[in-house]
């Protein structure tokens, strides 16, 4: 990303939220996501364009599994699923997701982490769902020309190589941040993923401006500086 476009990022970060305040609830989060993601408008999974919430298929080749009508807007994706994060808290067993978000503090603190949020075509955000990542042999065939693969049979789905590594570092951020559990196998593949996915310069200078929101960065993508962010009132 050239560097005016990150300069006019961090200034729609100093217009869009307070300095190193959080989003509250997934609500918030989503709001400010919109405004942080508009200068540069690729969606995660494909790399197609998009403008406000509407989706250029042909920009990357797509072409709607099943259908067409949610695969042409943006829903914001959770990289780590809410219902991952909710599943390993008591709430979610007390009345599931909207009972979490109402009354679970750090369930509420996690589903509205900007680090967790991606903009996602929604047909692949309904089909990935609540699966988890691996490798897949299935080549990329369901959608067109974009390179995902979900595997319904075994709930699984394999994202592009382009982010893969940043998937892995997510999880490992999620995990240490809100203490949630990673199986063997999750560890072993995205371990596999960081280190043949290095860090990218996009992964950085998103690392940058989200950390001028949330108020820290996510470790395993590497230091910001915390000095380039917009002060208030500025």
């Amino acid at each position: 990303m050239p560097l005016r476009y990150l300069v006019a990022l961090l200034a729609l970060v100093c217009s869009a939220a307070n300095l190193a305040a959080p989003p509250r609830t997934f609500a918030e989060a989503k709001k400010i996501a919109w405004k942080l993601y508009a200068q540069q408008s690729v969606e995660f999974y494909c790399g197609c364009r998009y403008t406000g919430k509407s989706v250029d298929l042909n920009s990357c080749g797509y072409v709607p599994r099943t259908n067409a009508r949610r695969a042409a807007r943006i829903e914001w994706e959770h990289i780590v699923p809410a219902w991952v994060i909710g599943h390993q808290r008591r709430c979610w067993q007390q009345g599931g997701r909207k009972h979490c978000a109402s009354q679970d503090k750090a369930y509420r603190s996690a589903e509205a982490d900007l680090f967790n949020l991606v903009p996602s075509i929604g047909e692949i955000n309904a089909d990935r769902s609540n699966y988890s990542y691996a490798w897949l042999p299935q080549q990329p065939s369901q959608y067109g020309s974009c390179p995902m693969v979900v595997d319904f049979k075994a709930r699984k789905a394999m994202p592009r190589t382009k982010v893969r590594g940043m998937i892995a570092r997510t999880y490992f951020y999620m995990s240490e941040r809100y203490g949630l559990r990673l199986s063997k196998q999750e560890r072993q593949l995205f371990s596999a993923w960081h280190k043949h996915y290095p860090v990218q310069a996009w992964e950085r200078q998103r690392n940058q401006q989200l950390a001028c929101v949330m108020g820290w960065s996510n470790p395993h993508v590497g230091p910001v500086d915390m000095r380039l962010c917009p002060k208030k009132g500025s």
